[in-house]
C-alpha cells in the first residue's frame, strides 16, 4: 500500500517531515499546505509535489490517507478538527504538543476515535534507540526496586541573551515548547504521573517562563521530578534526558548514551552507534526518520500510533495543571 500524504505547514519541522516522507518508498507526498504565499512560491521551486495550496480545506478531494500537521501549536486544534470533520483524512500526525490546552486535546482525542484511523504526536524520544534501550533495562529489573526518577529538558537557548524574555514569551514558555518532551518521558516510563508541587521561574526577565520544576508521583507512589529550562549554562545543544535511581544502581540516558551504574560494579555504557541506530538515510536525526516510518507503517497496517493522541493529551493535562489551568491532583 502506498500512503497518500499531505503536510500542513512548511516551517522547519514541515520541511523536515516533507523531506523524510519524500524519500520513503511507501509514501506518495501529494500536497503541501502553507498559508504564506512567498513560502508557497519557494516550495513550488524546490519540492516536486503535485499540489501546493494555501488553506487546509483545499486538501479536500485529494483522496488523502494521512495529514501531517506541523504548524505552530496554537493552530493545531483548528487544523486537525477541520481534517477530521471535513473528511480530508482519517489518519493524522501532529507535531508536539498536541494542542494549546487539555480541553482542546481531549476534543481532538474524541474526533480521532470517531475517525477510526491512526493518530500520533511527534515525541521523537519514543523512537530513539537510547531511550528504548533504557526502557528494556528497566523492564529487565537490573536496577532492583525503583526509588525515584528525574526527567529533564535543558538548553542554553536564552542563557545570557539580550532581550531573551521576548523570544521566550514568543515561543510560549519552556514547558509547552521544550519541556513537554520531559513530561512525555515521565509518562512513558512511569505511567500517569500526578503533580505534587510546581515551581516556575522567569530567568530571562519580566514575564517569561524559563525554568519549571515539577515534583510528581506515579500511581504506585514513586516520587519523581520533571525539570525544563532553556536558560542553563554549558548546553551547546539542547538535551532531553532521564535519571532513574533504584536499589541496585542508577540509570542515566539521553539521546546519545545510556549509562548503567551498578552499586557494586563498573559502569556500563551504550552509545547510539552501539544500538543498531540505522535508518536508510538521515535527515534531522534518526529518531525523526524512525518515527515517520512507524507512523506510515501504522497507517498501512491499521496499527496504533506511538504515542497516540490519548497519550499525548496527558502531557497537555500536566502542563495545564502546572501553569495554573487546573489544581494539582490530590
Amino acid at each position: 500500500m502506498t500512503v497518500r500524504v499531505a503536510v500542513v505547514g512548511l516551517g522547519k519541522m514541515g520541511l523536515l517531515h516533507a523531506s523524510i516522507l519524500s524519500a520513503n518508498p511507501g509514501v506518495d507526498l501529494v500536497a503541501i499546505c502553507e498559508q504564506n504565499r512567498l513560502v508557497r512560491r519557494f516550495a513550488n521551486k524546490i519540492l516536486k509535489v503535485p499540489h501546493i495550496v494555501g488553506d487546509v480545506t483545499d486538501l479536500q478531494g485529494l483522496r488523502l490517507d494521512a495529514v501531517y500537521v506541523t504548524t505552530p501549536v496554537s493552530s493545531h486544534y483548528g487544523i486537525i478538527k477541520t481534517v477530521y470533520t471535513e473528511g480530508i483524512a482519517r489518519n493524522v500526525f501532529s507535531e508536539k504538543p498536541l494542542a494549546s490546552d487539555y480541553q482542546e486535546a481531549a476534543e481532538l482525542c474524541l474526533l480521532a476515535q470517531e475517525s477510526g484511523g491512526v493518530d500520533m504526536v511527534g515525541y521523537h524520544e519514543r523512537h530513539s534507540v537510547t531511550f528504548q534501550k533504557a526502557s528494556a533495562i528497566l523492564n529487565d529489573g537490573r536496577l532492583g526496586d525503583i526509588t525515584s526518577f528525574e526527567s529533564y529538558a535543558r538548553s542554553s537557548d536564552f542563557f545570557g541573551a539580550e532581550d531573551a524574555w521576548r523570544k521566550s514569551v514568543a515561543r510560549g514558555g519552556v514547558l509547552r515548547d521544550f519541556g513537554c518532551h520531559a513530561v512525555d518521558l515521565a509518562l512513558w516510563f512511569f505511567g500517569d504521573v500526578r503533580l505534587d508541587s510546581v515551581d516556575i521561574k522567569s530567568m530571562a526577565g519580566q514575564i517569561s517562563e524559563d525554568l519549571a520544576v515539577l515534583t510528581v508521583r506515579n500511581p504506585t507512589g514513586l516520587p519523581g521530578r520533571i525539570e525544563a529550562s532553556w536558560c542553563m549554562e554549558n548546553y551547546r545543544l539542547p538535551e532531553v534526558g532521564l535519571v532513574v535511581t533504584g536499589s541496585q544502581g542508577t540509570l542515566r540516558v539521553n539521546d546519545d548514551r545510556v549509562r548503567l551504574i551498578p552499586n557494586n560494579d563498573d559502569a556500563l555504557n551504550w552509545y547510539r552507534q552501539d544500538l543498531d541506530d540505522n535508518v536508510p538515510f538521515v535527515l534531522g536525526a534518526t529518531e525523526y526518520v524512525r518515527g515517520d516510518e512507524f507512523f506510515i507503517s501504522a497507517v498501512a497496517d491499521g496499527a496504533q500510533g506511538k504515542p497516540d493522541f490519548s497519550a499525548a493529551s496527558r502531557v497537555d493535562k500536566i502542563i495545564g495543571q502546572a501553569r495554573g489551568g487546573a489544581a494539582p491532583d490530590g
